[in-house]
């Protein structure tokens, strides 16, 4: 019982490795805001269309940065639970997503 909890523990470590080198993108606006963020939910990079840099309307650049990064998150998010999920059998331990 001891070795199979180590070697689940070993595969969770294993893939949370592999998901935190992962890139996300998501998109909001059509396509004018794109974010990049990599499995360990930080930024790295951020696209914007010129044509959405219109300083009469920052509010609503604004709003689809904010969409854009929060579409990220959920598929972090989203395919942690998948990879997870699918090593646990579906039980949650916590701090591993």
């Amino acid at each position: 019982m001891i070795r199979q909890a180590q070697k689940m523990q070993e595969a969770m470590e294993k893939a949370q490795e592999e998901l935190n080198a992962k890139e996300y993108n998501a998109t909001s606006g059509g396509g004018m805001v794109s974010v990049t963020m990599n499995g360990k939910k930080e930024v790295v990079k951020v696209s914007l269309k010129p044509e959405v840099v219109d300083p009469e309307d920052v509010e609503l650049l604004e709003d689809m940065i904010a969409g854009a990064v929060n579409e990220a998150i959920r598929a972090v998010e989203a395919d942690a639970q998948q990879v997870m999920g699918g090593i646990t059998g579906g039980l949650r331990a916590p701090g591993l997503m």
